[in-house]
């Protein structure tokens, strides 16, 4: 049996991380020693690795959710988890354009700047009108945004 420390430190996870995954219902309620004390078993290390494991991929905490309930069911299809992975793998894609077109109009802005005065500085005037950006990078939730 594990206490939350040692939990965390095997697991690669902050003790707050603990305590509100199992708030939150992804892993169980641990059980206590005579001292109070919550006391982790093997499953719950390899569970909680499976959601650190998942999180540094990238996956939401809704996903990880509903993988660790397909998890819970080895015998059945494993359709499911491909089709969250492969939404996960969509959201990468979108992410590295997203990131590709921002280190190009970086790039540009850099490369633009002739080292002046702030008075004629193209970072600072591109970052004040962004129709001199040459692609649209704007993170989707700021295009509703005025």
């Amino acid at each position: 049996m594990l206490t939350i420390g040692k939990l965390g430190a095997q697991a690669g996870v902050k003790v707050p991380t603990i305590r509100y995954y199992e708030q939150i219902g992804l892993l169980p309620e641990a059980g206590r020693s005579a001292g109070n004390q919550r006391l982790y078993g093997r499953k719950a290390l390899e569970r909680l690795a499976f959601i650190r494991h998942a999180r540094d991929l990238g996956f939401t905490l809704e996903a990880i959710r509903d993988l660790l309930s397909l998890s819970d069911n080895p015998e059945q299809p494993c359709v499911a988890a491909d089709a969250i992975a492969r939404a996960q793998l969509a959201e990468v894609e979108r992410r590295l354009a997203r990131l590709t077109a921002l280190k190009a109009e970086l790039e540009r802005m850099v490369v633009q700047c002739v080292g002046g005065k702030i008075a004629d500085c193209r970072v600072i005037e591109v970052l004040g009108d962004h129709s001199l950006c040459s692609t649209d990078h704007r993170h989707p939730e700021s295009e509703s945004s005025p």
